[in-house]
């Protein structure tokens, strides 16, 4: 009997819904049914309680006079990230994302009539984003520039000294949005916490921020994120989710505001499950052959592993990636294709699972890296 398949490969982890989320969902539902009326529908742009309550934990980090009407909640992370997207572009408008970069961008700038440009970063160093590689890719006709912090997939935290450098030169090009994908910020195991976007000066209210509930809240499969944006462009973001969309239910959203204002507690409950299967998954690469030296990523719960050492060297990159992750999945291995993150030869690995199943993989994956040929010299 062929062995269960052990996915690495999912983007929610094994977390329990916090108590506090289920019991305000319940205590909706229960008392709908105890006033024999239908469920509430929430305004498109979400109850205001829980605009409110995001719009204080943003003040909170640092996003001096932020205020709820600036903070729209969605169906959704993607669907925010949408509206917001297909409100700033017009057709063939130049969009700038670092990559490694989550694989869902492309597709969202694309049906949202942008064109996406890659500014490939190294895992040599870190990721490291430096102003002037910034400044040389961008142009007058960039629109948007997307940074993901902590980043999906690599786990690279952007501090608030690269922030300050960073957008130095974005304050150079005034037509210039900035859209920060912050939906992991609460899963951080650096010195400091992540830094959102919305505490940085917006001398052109040009600074955008999408987020979610799914990842560092412990919601997945609760359908809630939420956008926050200048004051100027709330209005139509909001005309956009109304034509669009429809609101998030009630319960979800009654969910997420419990979330909210246990915000620290939960995400360093989920950090503390996390710590040791992090750690596993990173002694169990570093064991693997050829292995290179390996920085652990700040945040995320994922690990973007190096394996370019095992390509066939007479296939195209891209192809070999495949191939690779194609052996993998045989041996009962499911991960993320660094190619679609626009790295092949890396891949995505999540350890936000059981220690067992993290135990096994890592024996699948060393049995099958076994079999291919000796990997090249690793330079020094």
């Amino acid at each position: 009997m062929a062995s269960a398949t052990i996915s690495l490969a999912s983007g929610y982890g094994n977390f329990a819904v916090p108590a506090v989320a289920l019991e305000a969902a319940a205590e909706v539902l229960a008392s709908t049914q105890r006033q024999h009326v239908p469920l509430a529908v929430s305004p498109v742009a979400g109850l205001p309680e829980l605009r409110e309550a995001l719009a204080r934990r943003y003040r909170q980090r640092g996003a001096t006079g932020l205020t709820a009407e600036q903070v729209l909640v969605t169906a959704g992370a993607k669907t925010g990230l949408f509206a917001l997207l297909s409100e700033l572009l017009q057709p063939g408008d130049d969009v700038l994302m670092p990559t490694p970069n989550w694989f869902g961008f492309d597709d969202l700038v694309r049906r949202a009539g942008g064109t996406l440009r890659a500014l490939p970063l190294a895992a040599a160093d870190n990721y490291v984003l430096r102003p002037q590689v910034l400044r040389a890719a961008l142009t007058p006709a960039t629109r948007l520039l997307i940074i993901s912090n902590p980043n999906n997939p690599t786990g690279r935290v952007y501090s608030q000294a690269e922030w300050t450098e960073l957008l130095a030169v974005t304050d150079e090009f005034p037509q210039l949005w900035v859209l920060s994908d912050e939906i992991y910020e609460g899963i951080c195991f650096g010195p400091e916490a992540v830094p959102t976007l919305l505490a940085q000066p917006d001398v052109h209210q040009r600074h955008v921020v999408v987020s979610g509930f799914s990842k560092s809240l412990a919601l997945a499969g609760w359908g809630v994120g939420c956008v926050v944006v200048p004051p100027a462009l709330a209005p139509a973001i909001a005309a956009r989710l109304f034509g669009t969309g429809a609101a998030a239910p009630t319960p979800a959203q009654a969910a997420a505001l419990a979330a909210t204002q246990h915000a620290e507690s939960i995400s360093g409950a989920l950090c503390a499950q996390l710590a040791p299967t992090r750690a596993q998954l990173l002694a169990g690469l570093a064991a693997l052959p050829g292995a290179p030296a390996i920085i652990a990523p700040e945040g995320t719960y994922y690990v973007f592993a190096d394996f370019t050492r095992f390509l066939a060297p007479e296939w195209p990159a891209v192809e070999a990636s495949a191939r690779l992750v194609e052996l993998l999945a045989a041996a009962g291995v499911e991960v993320v294709d660094g190619a679609t993150c626009g790295a092949p030869g890396f891949a995505r690995l999540s350890y936000a699972v059981p220690a067992a199943d993290l135990e096994e993989a890592l024996t699948r994956m060393q049995e099958t890296f076994a079999r291919l040929p000796m990997p090249a010299e690793i330079p020094g």
